[in-house]
C-alpha cells in the first residue's frame, strides 16, 4: 500500500489498517493515557521510562521489541515522540510503524502538536509534569533530594536552581484519566519551593485516540514495512517516502 501525492483528498489510504492486527509499544508514562482506549484485542509492551536517560539504550530496546513483535502483527503503534533522536533509525521489516510526529510526549498529553505550540509560545520556559513523570522520578526535583544528601541543602539549592535557570513556569498536565489530587499538590509544592509559577493545564486524549483508531493525518508518521525512521520524517509533513 502506498501513500501517493496524487491520491484524492477524501481517500484515507490507511483506513484498512485501523482495524488490522495491531500492537502497542509505549513508554511507561504514555501507556497510562492509552490503556483506557485500547481495544481488548490490542496487546501492549511497556518500556521503562529510565531508558530516556541514554537515548542509544532506548533505541536498542525499542528495536529489540519491534523485531520481536512485528512478525505477529500488521501495525506497531509506538507511544513515543522523537525523544532525543532515540527513534531515528528504527525499522520494522514486516509491519507498518505509526508514531506521533512530536518531539516528545508533551504533545501527546496535551492532545495535539498545535496545543503544545500554543503553550510553548505562551511561556517557552516551562517545565512540564504529569502523574507519570512524578512517579518515574526522573526530574531535577527528584535529583535535588539526592543533591541535598550529598552536598547539603544550601549547595543543593544553588545547583538545582542553576539547572532551572531558564524555567519560569511549572505546568502540571491534568489528562483526566485518573485521580490526580495528590500529584497536583506535589507539583504545587515543587513550584513553590523553586519559585516557579504554577499552572494546571487541561490535557486531552485526542492524539492518543487518533493513534489507536485513526485518522493518521499529518500529526503522525506512518512507515510501511522495511522503511526506516528518519529525522526528516519529524520535520517534513506528508508522505514518509
Amino acid at each position: 500500500m502506498e501513500y501517493t501525492l496524487n491520491a484524492p483528498a477524501e481517500i484515507d489510504p490507511w483506513t484498512p489498517l485501523y482495524t488490522a492486527q495491531r500492537r502497542v509499544i509505549a513508554c511507561a508514562t504514555v501507556i497510562e493515557e492509552m490503556l483506557p482506549f485500547l481495544p481488548s484485542d490490542v496487546p501492549h509492551e511497556i518500556l521503562d521510562f529510565g531508558l530516556h536517560l541514554i537515548p542509544e539504550k532506548l533505541k536498542q530496546a525499542l528495536q529489540a521489541k519491534i523485531d520481536q513483535a512485528s512478525p505477529g502483527c500488521e501495525v506497531l503503534l509506538l507511544g513515543y515522540g522523537l525523544c532525543s533522536m532515540a527513534v531515528v533509525g528504527l525499522q520494522a521489516r514486516t509491519a507498518h510503524v505509526v508514531i506521533p510526529r512530536t518531539d516528545d510526549c508533551i504533545a501527546i498529553f496535551l492532545g495535539s502538536c498545535d496545543a503544545y505550540k500554543v503553550q510553548s509560545r505562551k511561556e517557552p520556559g516551562t517545565y512540564y509534569l504529569t502523574k507519570g513523570w512524578l512517579e518515574a522520578g526522573d526530574t531535577p526535583f527528584t535529583e535535588h533530594k539526592q543533591l541535598v544528601e550529598k552536598y547539603g541543602e544550601a549547595r543543593a539549592q544553588r545547583m538545582t536552581r542553576l539547572m532551572l535557570k531558564n524555567y519560569r513556569r511549572l505546568a502540571f498536565i491534568n489528562t483526566g484519566q485518573y485521580e490526580i489530587e495528590s500529584y497536583r499538590e506535589q507539583a504545587r509544592k515543587i513550584a513553590a519551593e523553586f519559585d516557579l509559577n504554577f499552572e494546571e493545564l487541561d490535557g486531552s486524549p485526542a492524539l492518543v485516540k487518533k493513534m489507536v483508531f485513526g485518522p493518521w493525518d499529518d500529526e503522525f508518521i506512518v512507515l510501511e514495512p522495511g522503511q526506516t525512521m528518519r529525522y526528516e520524517n519529524f520535520v517534513l509533513k506528508g508522505p514518509t517516502r
